[in-house]
């Protein structure tokens, strides 16, 4: 089909039958969609043995994990009979491709209806699940009670007498609302596309060509909250605010049932930050309570939902019932143990918060403090030191705490409180159980807690256990100082070739690694010539997708690449000799930079962009915002962790960056630098004609531009790769062009370039570096 801009849609139909149960990966079918709401573009859118003996509590305890697992499969492993299966939940990933053809089949009432539903359906299995766990608690609990009083050799048919009731429990149950093949699971790509929330981009598509304007913005921003650094999302976000008919009350999360301790979370940090401690303690209680509710739901569905046998291990396997069942049991309890990691990440970010219900019950007992509630305060310090008992900090606390209260320590009400008492003893057993498994069964398992006990790990392991976790802790309290190593293979300090040009800043007055600002680049009359050059070519937009406000809605964007430049002039429309500065201004600062950083391999021109941003008049009044947020060029910074993570869809070919300015008639626009914490501004650089700005691309710099308030602020922006693979293949194509008119392009000291190939990213799939990306959505060219 043809996609809406006349290019040819990348999507091709596979044959074959519709997956249900056991689906394909979603990307075989699919890519993601497009997003724009404005103008559609083309559809081109992870030495101990259980051994049987006379304590029957012992008994009980191990069967009981293992016979609770295999309650996930029992139950699921039959169909539900009898039925009328058209009023049962079908499978959501079924609906869900199902929506997604219609979608590519421009059927946008049956796209629309099959998404919803898939989204309904999904949270209606969850609830089934959760229900029938409540009403089967009860079951088989006669035939369980008898393992604490048998004494012959029956309790091992008394146990799986109460595997059977519950197992028949739990299938009546859920078969009365869900198909079989429903209750089947799911592939783990379509677990991805709602896990990333990628139905509500469909959506946001789908109710736009419908003109239901209000939805397409309330699916537009639930889609945004988990992917905030989709740049064109953002913007379309922007638009359909100044759409009429659309409401404030459209921008809510559809997804906020899932995230409401984040809600609280945020709202407790915003009292202590304006001192107001009674309603920051109300915050933090809701907020820790709220977080182990979400867990507990987690966990639930940990054990309800079906689960596959484990598989042979191979020819030589001799796996019996046991190892089976220890395997799966081992499966069931990693499930439950990854839980608190599922919780403790925010939408949108990659890692968890570490310690996330400790470093709850820090702030609230800070909090309770300050707020006057000190037998609150003992309580929920002691129930912090269950994970941390020996942290001196809170040891120093909880005696000034016992001196305030003048003794009285206990009270009942400054015992930890219960449902932390109980959250930790069941982690703790199940941390035994999880690293007896690791030792004695082959099973692989990584806890996703720091607060974990020595004494739960077994010997054999420790060593291997206290090494990485010293890792962990290293990496935590250095932070900062992690920061200044940068292995970009730069090192500044080389010659400057260029005669005139002048070294204002270095990496000591930029408080920075591999940082430069040279003056003296360009000529006055240079910068004219560029700055007349945009004025006269440069399209509304980011001079290839015509985006106008891709940062903040408060600026207009315009860009111009040498290729377009060129085209240009060839017809006439701008100065021919113009549009060869601008290709040569590349080439220059390609030249200085290699030379001043002193790179031992090739340096090669990755994306030049003339980018001049111009201030809303009358918008401009109490501007909170950035022209462009803080951000790194080859990686996806995560402020909160500090972490930066170097796969798509960032663009990780490039190594180095430079801003070329071009004027300085206009107010605000400034670079500056951060720490990784996006928030710690390190140094600040004032545009000017001939101003060249370097750095490497990598962590070490997080920069950002302050807002422009008025006039109109232009730069050329350059990225640099060391991999020809990476190099921009406009200019090239430029320079063919020049070369049939006639006219030849001098390139000086151009590096020989290993291999023979003329394709590179632009015209061939990327080819990896480092991990493999979690992300599918791909953003628009970042500016300086």
């Amino acid at each position: 089909m043809k996609c809406n801009d006349g290019e040819s849609s990348p999507f091709t139909q596979k044959r074959g039958n519709f997956p249900g149960c056991t689906p394909l990966p979603f990307s075989e079918y699919f890519p993601s969609p497009s997003s724009s709401p404005i103008s559609v573009p083309s559809t081109g859118f992870d030495s101990r043995t259980m051994a049987l003996n006379s304590n029957h509590f012992t008994v009980y305890v191990a069967f009981n994990f293992v016979t609770v697992a295999l309650l996930c499969f029992t139950f699921a492993a039959s169909g539900s009979g009898g039925l009328n299966t058209l009023s049962l939940l079908q499978p959501y990933d079924f609906l869900y491709y199902s929506g997604v053809r219609s979608y590519f089949g421009e059927e946008w009432v049956k796209a629309a209806e099959l998404l919803e539903k898939a989204i309904v359906t999904k949270e209606s299995l969850f609830r089934v699940r959760r229900q029938c766990h409540e009403d089967c608690v009860s079951a088989g609990k006669e035939a369980f009670s008898k393992l604490d009083s048998e004494k012959g050799s029956l309790w091992d048919l008394w146990a799986l007498d109460w595997v059977q009731q519950k197992a028949e429990c739990l299938r009546f149950c859920i078969g009365r609302s869900v198909t079989p093949a429903g209750q089947l699971p799911v592939s783990t790509d379509i677990e991805y596309e709602f896990g990333s929330r990628n139905p509500y981009n469909f959506l946001q598509v789908t109710y736009y060509k419908l003109e239901k304007l209000q939805k397409a913005a309330s699916a537009a921003h639930t889609y945004f909250v988990a992917n905030p650094s989709h740049l064109e999302m953002r913007n379309n976000i922007e638009k359909y605010r100044r759409m009429e008919g659309v409401t404030e009350e459209a921008f809510q999360d559809r997804e906020i049932e899932n995230e409401i301790h984040w809600v609280l979370y945020d709202a407790a940090l915003q009292y202590e930050a304006s001192s107001d401690w009674v309603h920051a303690v109300e915050k933090w209680k809701a907020c820790v309570n709220e977080t182990l509710r979400q867990i507990k739901e987690c966990r639930v569905q940990c054990e309800v939902a079906s689960q596959r046998l484990p598989e042979d291990r191979g020819v030589d396997s001799v796996d019996g019932v046991f190892e089976k069942a220890a395997a799966l049991s081992l499966s069931l309890l990693s499930c439950r143990q990854s839980c608190v990691t599922q919780i403790a990440t925010r939408p949108g970010r990659i890692s968890a918060q570490e310690s996330f219900i400790p470093s709850q019950l820090e702030h609230l007992h800070i909090a309770q403090f300050k707020a006057g509630d000190i037998s609150g305060a003992v309580q929920t310090l002691r129930s912090l030191l269950l994970f941390y008992p020996s942290d001196k900090d809170s040891l120093d606390n909880l005696q000034l705490y016992y001196e305030t209260l003048g003794g009285d320590i206990e009270s009942p009400g400054t015992l930890p409180t219960q449902e932390i008492v109980t959250y930790v003893s069941q982690s703790l057993e199940e941390k035994r159980l999880l690293y007896f498994g690791v030792e004695n069964l082959d099973f692989s398992f990584v806890d996703p807690d720091l607060w974990t006990p020595e004494d739960v790990v077994p010997e054999s392991l420790r060593d291997a256990w206290r090494a990485e976790k010293e890792k962990m802790n290293k990496k935590m309290e250095e932070g900062e100082q992690q920061e200044e190593i940068d292995d970009s293979g730069f090192f500044s300090g080389g010659s400057v070739p260029q005669v005139g040009v002048t070294i204002t800043m270095d990496d000591e007055l930029l408080n920075g690694t591999n940082r430069v600002v040279l003056d003296g680049f360009m000529t006055e009359k240079e910068c004219d010539r560029i700055l007349q050059l945009a004025k006269t070519a440069g399209s509304v937009g980011d001079g290839y997708r015509g985006r106008r406000s891709p940062h903040t809605p408060h600026e207009t964007f315009e860009g111009l690449t040498v290729l377009r430049a060129l085209k240009l002039a060839q017809d006439g429309l701008v100065n021919q000799s113009d549009a060869r500065l601008l290709h040569e201004l590349g080439e220059r600062a390609r030249i200085l930079l290699h030379s001043y950083f002193r790179s031992p391999s090739g340096l090669f021109i990755s994306f030049t962009h003339l980018v001049c941003r111009t201030a809303v008049a009358g918008d401009q009044e109490g501007r909170l915002d950035l022209s462009h947020p803080v951000h790194v060029d080859n990686c996806l910074l995560e402020p909160d962790t500090k972490q930066c993570w170097r796969e798509p869809p960032a663009f990780t070919h490039r190594d180095l960056s430079a801003i070329l300015y071009l004027n300085d008639n206009f107010e605000g626009g400034e670079l500056f630098f951060t720490n990784r914490d996006a928030k710690t501004v390190t140094a600040r650089v004032k545009p000017s004609c001939g101003r060249l700005v370097g750095f490497s691309s990598g962590p070490v710099n997080p920069h950002g531009v302050t807002a422009v308030t008025k006039g109109r602020r232009c730069a050329l922006a350059l990225w640099f790769t060391k991999e020809k693979l990476y190099r921009d293949m406009e200019r090239e194509e430029a320079e063919a062009m020049w070369a049939a008119d006639g006219h030849s392009v001098v390139k000086k000291d151009e590096e020989k370039a290993e291999g023979t190939s003329a394709r590179n990213a632009r015209s061939q799939p990327p080819k990896e570096r480092g991990k493999v990306g979690r992300g599918r959505v791909t953003g628009g060219k970042d500016e300086l």
